[in-house]
């Protein structure tokens, strides 16, 4: 009982052969053991001592039978080691007020006389949650830390999340934002991307310079090239000269969203521009120039596009200098409590049930979805604290692919041309990456 070692654990029990039995059963085990005779001696032990873990009795005095004077002292414990689980010792007639204590937050109770392994098993128990709360409060108020300290160095555009995932990724767009090389944002749709590219510009060189954004996908494909590079007067029917975003972002920044979406005409033009600097407006052979840092970002699985011919592979490296995979929110859950109360209206509150649920949903449309759930509850709920009830969580749709469709073979072959990256195998086959972990667990297959 590795968890026993070097725990101190307070009994406070007016029996002395009691207190005695305590301290030789748990000090076999490694535990440090303090004994107090009477509630007002075991808070004086708790003020002098860090204690963790505390066994107390319901009654100190021979013809009190009630419990009061343990209630009492329990909730005098609480209210001085909020934090300390604790142990009730009862005779089985306060049983219920036992049970009420357990309601209001105490740990167990024991009935007297008790059994030796059950206590050993509650007390291993407890100690080792207990340690492991410490350990995510640790870890929490490291995480909290680092972020602050990124904060400080950096402008992160508002992003909000908690888990170490997204900690690493907005470190890393930081620390890359001055490098003047193209940079691959990937991850599914609502998941963040255009807020990793803000964070780029943000911290690039060229921070002062234009940053325009453009969607290809809410372009048709006979008006994106337009877009980028510009217009002469003739061009098309009703074509007026046109300054293209190429041309307007020249020295600064262009995020292109929804690069998937870009013809192969359009491909061989960004290709040429990125390698070069150099294009035409539509309608004119002359050729301009333009300096511009190009963000990318995709939804799309480009590898897969490339060999079924659908995107080019050398703009694919050509972009893919650095690329930023943002994980959907199911992979990263840490945030979603911490997205959920920014997004929400001021003076509003989630109750605990519906941290809860929102917790467990699968979230298929991420950040997005997110925000307009709690969006949607605080223009519904009749409350200013948001129950689960009033979140409307629609099920998740049966994901693009099925996973137990997929044989052997297959997966194998993905691995394969991934390198063994399952994040990257994933992608190809349209499964997140927990559920290539699940079917590769079941076909006897290692990462």
């Amino acid at each position: 009982m590795t968890s026993l070692r070097n725990a101190t654990v307070l009994v406070i029990d007016d029996n002395e052969a009691v207190r005695t039995a305590f301290d030789v059963l748990l000090s076999i085990y490694g535990a440090r053991v303090l004994t107090a005779a009477s509630p007002a001696d075991g808070l004086s032990r708790l003020g002098s001592e860090v204690v963790d873990l505390v066994i107390q009795d319901m009654n100190f005095r021979r013809e009190a039978t009630s419990g009061e004077e343990g209630v009492t002292l329990f909730h005098a414990i609480r209210t001085k080691c909020p934090e300390v689980p604790i142990i009730l010792l009862t005779a089985w007639t306060h049983l219920e007020t036992a049970v009420e204590l357990v309601k209001a937050g105490a740990a167990d109770y024991i009935a007297k006389p008790w059994d030796d392994a059950r206590l050993l098993t509650t007390v291993r128990n407890l100690l080792d949650l207990r340690n492991a709360r410490a350990e995510a409060h640790a870890l929490r108020s490291q995480r909290r830390e680092a972020r602050e300290t990124l904060a400080g160095q950096f402008d992160l555009c508002g992003i909000v999340y908690e888990s170490e995932a997204m900690h690493t990724l907005v470190s890393t767009a930081t620390h890359i934002a001055h490098a003047d090389v193209p940079v691959l944002i990937t991850g599914p749709n609502g998941a963040g991307k255009e807020v990793l590219a803000d964070i780029v510009h943000a911290n690039s060189s060229v921070r002062k310079k234009p940053y325009l954004k453009v969607n290809l996908g809410a372009l048709p494909d006979e008006l994106i090239e337009a877009e980028l590079f510009g217009t002469e007067a003739g061009a098309f029917t009703g074509a007026r000269a046109r300054t293209g975003r190429f041309e307007a972002a020249d020295g600064g920044t262009l995020f292109l969203d929804e690069l998937g979406n870009l013809s192969g005409r359009g491909q061989a033009k960004l290709l040429r521009v990125l390698q070069t600097g150099e294009f035409e407006r539509l309608g004119s052979n002359t050729t301009r120039r333009t300096r511009v840092r190009v963000i990318a970002a995709t939804n799309s699985n480009l590898r897969l596009a490339i060999r079924q011919g659908r995107f080019r592979e050398d703009l694919f490296y050509r972009l893919n200098v650095i690329e930023l995979e943002i994980p959907a929110l199911a992979e990263r859950r840490d945030d979603i409590g911490a997205l959920a109360r920014h997004f929400l209206d001021p003076g509003f509150t989630l109750a605990q049930d519906a941290l809860d649920a929102l917790s467990r949903h699968p979230w298929p449309g991420n950040v997005r979805e997110l925000q307009n759930t709690i969006r949607r509850a605080c223009l519904l709920s009749s409350n200013k604290v948001i129950a689960a009830s009033a979140l409307v969580l629609v099920a998740a749709q049966t994901p693009a692919a099925d996973e137990t469709a997929l044989d052997r073979s297959t997966v194998e072959q993905a691995l394969e041309r991934a390198e063994g990256v399952v994040a990257q195998a994933a992608r190809e086959l349209g499964l997140s990456r927990q559920a290539l972990y699940r079917r590769m667990e079941k076909l006897g297959l290692k990462a």
